[in-house]
Parts: structure tokens; sequence; C-alpha cells
């Protein structure tokens, strides 16, 4: 039997981290000026949005209400905290709320060989991009034939506490995939390598962000038995754990 090269390209694609979800998708500007092209997905929209929980566990999540429609116990919890009118409260429920998130696949100028990968940012760079495609002097940005790269310069001002990402769309169209990158044939394979966003991100189900919930709680609380979300308990607890006991059975 011949060798199934296709199931070696998809062997070779997983450990150079295309398509398993891995960190190697995803981009981070580096400090100072960064050049990279934004490429169109299948359905037209490379701008994608994404509600996140943080601050609840040991990492990020996709939030189950804002993302799919579903409950979520995070969501519930935080409205509950806002609800409660306090100072505090207020600021642990802005905590946790759900967070808004942009992503777009890019082509990073002098990566080309590590394909398309997936670039995160806040909603002042998404207000900048929505602003530079619509307007009439650029277009179609994306375009493997006649698009604009972008210039992106990154870091912190001198006194601020977060860094800036400042957004220019060079003047000049070109194309996606010139010579020095491979021209069309390397082009064509680059689209190709476009990450799916509905995998992306790993979807968790109710019950799975209760059980984070969950387990945040018990750790907030300094108790070793978890404390069930939205259930009455029993036996003794610490004044931190009793407010939140009183919070979600209220």
């Amino acid at each position: 039997m011949a060798l199934n090269l296709d199931a070696m390209r998809g062997k070779l694609d997983k450990l150079n981290g295309k398509g398993d979800g891995s960190k190697n998708q995803f981009w981070r500007p580096e400090d100072g000026e960064n050049n990279v092209r934004i490429v169109s997905t299948p359905d037209g929209d490379p701008f994608k949005e994404r509600y996140f929980h943080y601050n609840v566990g040991t990492s990020g999540f996709l939030c189950p209400k804002r993302n799919f429609g579903d409950a979520c116990p995070v969501c519930d919890f935080a409205n509950k905290l806002w609800n409660e009118g306090t100072e505090e409260s207020k600021k642990q429920a802005k905590d946790l709320f759900a967070k808004q998130r942009f992503f777009s696949p890019v082509l990073v100028r002098g990566e080309e060989d590590q394909g398309i990968r997936v670039w995160g940012y806040g909603k002042m760079a998404y207000e900048k991009l929505l602003t530079i495609v619509l307007d009439p002097d650029y277009g179609d940005i994306t375009d493997p034939e006649s698009g604009n790269d972008l210039k992106l310069m990154y870091g912190k001002l001198p006194g601020a506490s977060f860094p800036r990402t400042d957004i220019r769309p060079r003047p000049r169209k070109t194309i996606l995939c010139d010579d020095a990158v491979g021209g069309d044939e390397r082009c064509a394979e680059l689209l190709e390598t476009i990450p799916s966003f509905d995998d992306l991100f790993e979807r968790k189900t109710t019950e799975e962000v209760k059980s984070i919930l969950d387990q945040f709680m018990a750790t907030d609380s300094g108790n070793s038995e978890v404390v069930k979300y939205g259930t009455p308990t029993g036996g003794s607890t610490n004044a931190v754990e009793s407010a939140f006991n009183d919070l979600l059975n209220s």
C-alpha cells in the first residue's frame, strides 16, 4: 500500500500546532513595530467576538450565556453580587462579569512559515479595525490579491499601566503571498491553515461551569469542602463563606 501523504501532513501539522488548539495558533505583538495581514474567513467576517470569564479558577473560559445562550452560574452569581449594592460586592461582580474579546486570523510578516495564526485584541483595537475596513480609501484590506498590511505599534506609553496597540494600514496595496513567500501555491496552502473559530476554545457546559465556580468559592473561602452553587449548606462556615451562601440562596 502506498504511503498516505495526507495523513503524514496531518501528523506534521499537529506537531507544528496547526488545527489542534495549541498555543502555536495564537500570536501576540512584540514590543515595537509589527506587520500583519488580516486574512478573511470563509464566512467573510474575520473579526470574531467572544466573551470570557476570568478570575474564576486557573484560566479563562467561554461564557455559556453570552456566547451560546445557555445558563451560566458565574453570570448569575455576579449579578447577585452586583444587586447586593455594596461597593465591595460591585467590585467583586465586575471581576466576574464576562469580558469581551476579539480575534482575527493573521499572517505575520517575517513569520509566514508559521502559517495563519490568531491575534486576540480588545475593544479599542476592534473599533479601529472597523474604521479602517469601512474607509473607502482602503476597501477590503483582507483581499489576497490587492489588500493592505497593517502596521502595529505595540507597547506601554510612559506612565501607563497597560500596553497600547496603535494600528495603521499600509497605504500600498499588496498581494498576500509574493514570490519571496512562495507565490500562489504557498498562498493556497496558507489559506487552508485558517483556524476554525468554532473549535478554537473549548465550550464548557453549564454543569462544568458550575463545578468551576464551586471549586473557586471553596478555595476563596479557605474551606476544604466544596460549597455547591445554588444549594443550602449545613455545618459551620467562616464569615466569607457565609456571605457567599447568603448571596447564592437569597
